[in-house]
C-alpha cells in the first residue's frame, strides 16, 4: 500500500513506524533524487507534526541506517518551511553538472539562505565548497542578494567548526545551528501568536553583527512580548467575563483550565477537521493551522463553560487570525467546548458577515472581537447583539475522542 494512503487508513499503527521504516513504504524504497520515494516521502513530512519530525531528526542522528544522512536533509528542509520559509531541495547527491546545495530557503522578507546540513562536524567542512555554491546560484539569478549561507549540524559539540568559521573569510556570510536549536526556534514559533514572533526568528538565522547589541535584544524582547501578551490577553479575557457575570464570582475564586486538557481538545479538533477538510492540517501558531499547501486553514479557539445566563461559552476573535483566513481558499472559524464532544465550524466568510455587529475590546495593544455562544436544549446559538443570533447547529462538527469532556466534568 502507498505511504500516504497506509498513513490515512493506519494512523495509530503508523505513529509506532521509525523512520526508516517509513521510508522503506516509500514508493520503492529507494531514496533517490527524482524518485516517487522521495516524492512520498517530502509529501508525509510536510503533513507530520513538528514532534514527528523531531523524533526522526533524533534517530538520524543515532541510529545509523541506510541514507539516513538524506533523510536528515529532508526533515531539516521541512523545518526551514515550518519557519515559512519557501524552500527548494536540494540535490541528494551532486554532479559536476548541478550545483550541490542541500537546501535554498527565502524569507518572505526577501532574504535567502543556501542551506547546507552535516550529520556530524567530525571532518573538516570545506567553507569554500559553500560559499561557491551561493556565489553559482547568484551567478545563474537562482539567488538574489540579500543572501547568505547556513550550515545545519546534528550534533551541538560543534566547537572546532565555530572556529573554523570565525578565522575564516566567509565569517560574515556564513551562520550555524543545530538541529536540535532549529526545532526549538520551530517550536517557539508554533506556540507564539504575534506575527512579528516569527520575523524576529527568521533573524536569527541570518549574518548578524553582535558588536553592537540592539538586534539581539530586539528579538529577545519581541518574543518575550508575545509570551507577556498572551499571558495579559489571558487576564483581560478573565476580566471580561467576570465583568459580565451575575454571579460575580471573586478574582481569587476564578478556576483555570487544564492546559493539557486545552490541548487534548484542540488535538481532537484539528483532527476532525483534517477529515472534513480532506488536509492534513499542521500548527502554524497556538491557534493557527493550515494544509501544507497552506490554501486550507482553519483557526481554533477554545472555550469553558460558563455559569451564565445569556451565554455559555465565550472566545475572542482577533483582527489577525481574520486576515489568516482571508488568504485561504477554504477557512473556518473553530469554537472548541471543553465540555462538549463536539466543535463548530464557521466558515471564514459567516463570520466575517457579522463582525460589524459583535461587540469588541480595545488595549493598548490590540483590538478584538467578542464571540458568546448560547446553549438552549439542543440548540448553540452565536449571539449577535441587537441582531438575535447564529444558528450554529449545521456547523457541528463531532470529535472523535470523549476523553476531554470526560475529563472536564
Amino acid at each position: 500500500m502507498p505511504l500516504l494512503a497506509f498513513w490515512e487508513s493506519n494512523p495509530a499503527e503508523f505513529d509506532n513506524l521509525t523512520i526508516e521504516q517509513i521510508v522503506a513504504m516509500s514508493g520503492d524504497g529507494v531514496l533517490l533524487d527524482v524518485s516517487t520515494c522521495s516524492h512520498e516521502l517530502r509529501t508525509y513530512l510536510t503533513q507530520a507534526t513538528t514532534e514527528k519530525l523531531a523524533s526522526y531528526i533524533e534517530r538520524c542522528l543515532t541510529m545509523s541506517f541506510p541514507k539516513s544522512g538524506l533523510v536528515f536533509q529532508d526533515l531539516v528542509n521541512e523545518l526551514g518551511r515550518r519557519l515559512d520559509y519557501d524552500v527548494k531541495n536540494g540535490k541528494y547527491q551532486g554532479t559536476p553538472s548541478t550545483i550541490g546545495y542541500d537546501g535554498v530557503w527565502t524569507s518572505t522578507e526577501g532574504h535567502t539562505i543556501v542551506v547546507e546540513v552535516k550529520t556530524t562536524d567530525a571532518y573538516t567542512i570545506k567553507l569554500d565548497v559553500i560559499a561557491n555554491y551561493r556565489s553559482k546560484l547568484l551567478s545563474e539569478r537562482s539567488v538574489i542578494n540579500p543572501s547568505s549561507s547556513l550550515i545545519v549540524v546534528g550534533r551541538q559539540d560543534t566547537g572546532e567548526l565555530e572556529a573554523q568559521i570565525r578565522g575564516s573569510r566567509h565569517a560574515w556570510d556564513v551562520r550555524l545551528i543545530s538541529a536540535d536549536a532549529l526545532v526549538k526556534l520551530v517550536q517557539l514559533k508554533e506556540n507564539s501568536e504575534a506575527l512579528e514572533t516569527g520575523l524576529k526568528i527568521r533573524t536569527l538565522l541570518t549574518p548578524l553583527e553582535f558588536t553592537r547589541l540592539d538586534e539581539l535584544v530586539d528579538v529577545m524582547f519581541t518574543t518575550a512580548t508575545d509570551v507577556e501578551t498572551n499571558i495579559v490577553q489571558a487576564a483581560i479575557e478573565k476580566a471580561d467575563v467576570l465583568e459580565n457575570s451575575e454571579q460575580n464570582e471573586p478574582m481569587s475564586g476564578w478556576q483555570f483550565t487544564d492546559p493539557a486538557i486545552l490541548n487534548k481538545k484542540r488535538s481532537d479538533i484539528v483532527d476532525a477537521m483534517s477529515t472534513k477538510m480532506a488536509a492534513k492540517l499542521i500548527r502554524t501558531s497556538r491557534a493557527l493551522f493550515w494544509d501544507s499547501t497552506h490554501t486550507k486553514r482553519i483557526v481554533c479557539s477554545i472555550s469553558k463553560r460558563y455559569a451564565r445566563d445569556g451565554y455559555n461559552y465565550w472566545y475572542a476573535y482577533h483582527p489577525k487570525w481574520n486576515e489568516f483566513l482571508n488568504e485561504a481558499d477554504t477557512g473556518f472559524f473553530v469554537l472548541g467546548c471543553v465540555d462538549r464532544n463536539e466543535a463548530f465550524a464557521i466558515p471564514a466568510h459567516i463570520i466575517q458577515r457579522y463582525l460589524k455587529h459583535l461587540n469588541t475590546t480595545t488595549t493598548d495593544k490590540s483590538t478584538y472581537w467578542h464571540i458568546h455562544l448560547s446553549q438552549a436544549g439542543e440548540d448553540t446559538k452565536l449571539v449577535i447583539p441587537n441582531h438575535d443570533y447564529l444558528l450554529l447547529n449545521t456547523f457541528s462538527v463531532l470529535l472523535s475522542s470523549p476523553r476531554t469532556a470526560e475529563i472536564a466534568q
